[in-house]
């Protein structure tokens, strides 16, 4: 606001400038009320980013009507917010931010800075482009990319790190640098199906990482970033020389009430976005939850105490979609509480599919859900939790890859072997319609205090019709544990969790990871397919307890584990059939050989098995069709 000098030659004339000088300080205080109520929302937490820019960025024509944004305005602040996520980009060297509470306290240092900037009323929750979870860290967005590092890695070297590093003020310049950008977001396009952030992160990159002058250069930002830039706007200083004392009164009479309806206001505003996401997710969930009938609901309170306010201390694992934690109920039981990352309406099928599948089953080798806990609050952001008996052994990858825990003796391995078919077993034939895991592997598998096994982590987990295979265009589970056809041609049955399992089983007899790409044979099925095939199959059993039991034993649970997994699902066998296998209760059949690789124009097959009960004397690997892997 600007206020011009006048000379005034009567009463009127000098009160009408007392009024307007007034309105002007009542203005000045509005805008420090809204800022102080802002910081106060955010003061758990700090942003790592200085929105001193905004004032040149955010057009002026949008502080007509602040409290009510129009579509364009919103856009604006989406912009002049996406050039923060870019400062924070060019400092931390990540796309987003690492968590709500970040993005939150960012939130309301953007808009302490608008308000500083004449937009009293103005707050960009009443946007709707501005969903939180939209500035969060997660795999499941441009190809896995989450640092500049992994973006320079996969992508690598291209074109726009040349034309889009200098000045971008001319029309020819950017022109050039936009194609070239262009380009780089194809080719990350196409690295995997996850590539709905790859256009952000496209624009991102360059005009962080690779442009020179940086995101907040007008010309950066205008050419990469759709933000236009305006002249910075200084408000000239005035002089009350009239009627000073009335004129102080009113301002502080009025500017404490206007703080005060401020306050009130933010604090509803932010109190109704946090209750929606609670009815949402309730109300996602009626019915699967309640008391008596399986899990529970839990209030956020006894979990946040349980969990010593999710201290760092009690976290006891952590992966892509979801970080664990120890926590100790009231009535002193311990509980682990897994605490979902992706609270997006995107991750409401998967959060639903857990609590659906897992509280329909109940075995002594399934980890047993106790609850569920939905919270949202300025501090934390939006919270999933699930609530399980906590295994104080760890997952099986800790033991195996951890180097911390001892070696797992020979029968500890064997029982955690059975006590996991018989857990798959039961998810295959115990309940109708039968359930499919699909993401079976090492740390999926806890372990309780006398080792023994329970399969965990359902949250991928597909109910299907009983013999039915299903044909989907997204593929989940983890590299190295994928059946060959789910991967490839998207085909999902109860073989494809029997191919896993045969992972899991040659993993946990070898010692090797799954996948071990500094390996001549990165696959350990096949590493070990190799030693099988030349009648060395105790050579995959670890070396640390080769010679503590049956070497018959030993070699049977090899076999099972190269049969289940098989390339070809037809010559898998059923986890009801891997069982009675394990257990000796059934003769393992001849073990066929398997397809060539794709990708090898020949291959020594010269091998002798005449001599070899289980497997088959003449085999001819080529004859198999494309179409057997789906058999």
């Amino acid at each position: 606001m600007e206020l011009h000098r006048t000379t005034c030659r009567n009463r009127q004339c000098a009160m009408a400038f007392i009024l307007t000088a007034v309105g002007y300080l009542i203005g000045v205080i509005s805008v420090a009320a809204a800022a102080s109520a802002s910081v106060s929302a955010s003061s758990t937490s700090s942003c790592p980013v200085d929105f001193a820019y905004v004032s040149n960025f955010f057009p002026s024509s949008c502080r007509a009507s602040p409290a009510f944004p129009s579509d364009e305005c919103c856009g604006a602040a989406f912009n002049t917010f996406g050039l923060a996520v870019a400062l924070y980009l060019r400092d931390f060297r990540a796309f987003e931010f690492p968590d709500n509470s970040t993005v939150f306290a960012c939130f309301s240092a953007y808009d302490s800075a608008l308000h500083r900037d004449g937009l009293e009323g103005f707050s960009v929750l009443r946007c709707p482009s501005f969903e939180p979870n939209l500035f969060i860290t997660s795999p499941d967005l441009c190809s896995g990319i989450q640092t500049a590092e992994e973006w320079q890695k996969r992508i690598g070297r291209m074109d726009m790190d040349s034309s889009c590093k200098g000045d971008l003020s001319t029309s020819a310049a950017c022109q050039a640098c936009s194609y070239d950008v262009q380009i780089a977001i194809a080719k990350a396009s196409r690295l995997s199906p996850n590539n709905t952030a790859c256009f952000y992160y496209g624009v991102l990159y360059a005009s962080s990482i690779v442009n020179t002058f940086g995101p907040v250069n007008l010309a950066t930002a205008g050419c990469l970033l759709a933000s236009q830039g305006t002249p910075s706007r200084k408000v000239k200083p005035h002089h009350m020389v009239i009627y000073a004392s009335i004129g102080a009164a009113l301002v502080i009479v009025m500017g404490c009430a206007t703080t005060i309806f401020v306050w009130l206001w933010w604090r509803r505003r932010r109190q109704l976005y946090h209750e929606e996401f609670i009815k949402r997710n309730k109300k996602l969930l009626s019915g699967s939850v309640q008391p008596n009938v399986g899990a529970i609901w839990y209030s956020f309170d006894d979990v946040k105490n349980a969990t010593n306010n999710f201290s760092a201390k009690n976290m006891i694992g952590e992966g892509g979609y979801s970080t664990v934690y120890k926590g100790v109920m009231q009535d002193g039981s311990q509980v682990a509480v897994k605490r979902i990352k992706n609270c997006t309406p995107e991750g409401d099928a998967e959060f639903k599919n857990e609590v659906e599948v897992i509280k329909c089953v109940r075995h002594r080798n399934l980890v047993a859900l106790r609850g569920c806990c939905v919270a949202s609050n300025t501090t934390f952001g939006h919270l999933r939790l699930l609530i399980y008996d906590y295994m104080p052994n760890g997952s099986l990858e800790d033991y195996l890859f951890d180097g911390k825990k001892p070696v797992l003796s020979w029968p500890d391995r064997q029982r955690i072997v059975m006590d996991t078919v018989k857990g798959l077993t039961y998810l295959h034939t115990g309940v109708q319609p039968p359930i499919i895991h699909r993401d079976i592997k090492t740390s999926n598998i806890l372990l309780d205090e006398h080792l023994g096994a329970h399969v965990a982590d359902f949250g991928l987990a597909k109910v299907t019709a009983e013999g039915m295979s299903h044909m989907t265009t997204r593929v989940a589970g983890t590299q190295g544990y994928l059946a060959p056809e789910y991967a490839l041609y998207g085909q999902l049955t109860e073989k494809s969790d029997v191919y896993s399992f045969g992972v899991l089983l040659l993993v946990l007899m070898s010692g090797r990871p799954a996948l071990d790409i500094h390996d001549a044979h990165p696959l350990v099925t096949d590493w070990a397919w190799v030693r099988v095939k030349q009648k060395n199959a105790l050579e995959v059993v670890d070396e640390q307890i080769r010679g503590s039991g049956s070497p018959a034993v030993m070699e049977r649970f090899v076999l099972v584990g190269i049969l289940c997994a098989h390339l070809l699902v037809a010559f898998r066998p059923t986890m009801s059939q891997a069982l009675k296998m394990l257990e000796g209760d059934l003769e393992i059949p001849s073990i066929p050989d398997r397809p060539l690789p794709l990708t090898q124009d020949s291959i020594d097959t010269q091998y002798d098995f005449s001599g070899a009960s289980s497997f088959p004397e003449t085999i001819d690997p080529c004859s198999y069709k494309s179409e057997d892997l789906l058999r």
